[in-house]
């Protein structure tokens, strides 16, 4: 029987939120992006629609609908170059990482708990990435999530 419970399965469910969005945003990017930059960014992407599909199958799975994606998203700054583009990579990743996070912090079911530790180290990676593309100190934060 699974322990997911009601807190577990809401932030599953933004976690889930968070993946459309980051996906969401790497469709936008891409086209600013240097070729070794847009090759990143779609294998982010991939990333995150791997990660999406396995988000809905779990709620599924449960017996709760999973959230839809929202047709556009806001963002923070436009995004008219390289720079702009990269520094917007690195907010869903930041975004994507404060959504697992929390999911860690409110389940107490082991499998669960060990696909959002595995979501949130892969994703404090691909963060890294785009910290080191934009310049923005440390490469790693130290605190993933938070």
């Amino acid at each position: 029987m699974s322990t997911i419970d009601e807190s577990a399965t809401n932030a599953l469910q933004d976690a889930l939120a968070a993946e459309h969005a980051a996906l969401w945003c790497y469709g936008l990017v891409v086209v600013y992006l240097d070729a070794a930059q847009a090759a990143q960014a779609r294998a982010d992407a991939d990333a995150h629609r791997a990660l999406r599909a396995k988000v809905e199958t779990t709620l599924t799975q449960i017996g709760a609908r999973p959230v839809s994606a929202q047709p556009a998203y806001a963002i923070p700054q436009p995004v008219v170059d390289a720079g702009s583009a990269a520094a917007l990579a690195l907010v869903a990743e930041t975004d994507a990482l404060a959504a697992w996070r929390s999911v860690v912090e409110r389940t107490a079911d082991r499998p669960l708990r060990q696909a959002a530790l595995d979501a949130l180290t892969e994703g404090t990676l691909r963060c890294s990435r785009w910290r080191e593309a934009t310049n923005t100190p440390p490469p790693i934060p130290p605190f993933p999530g938070r």
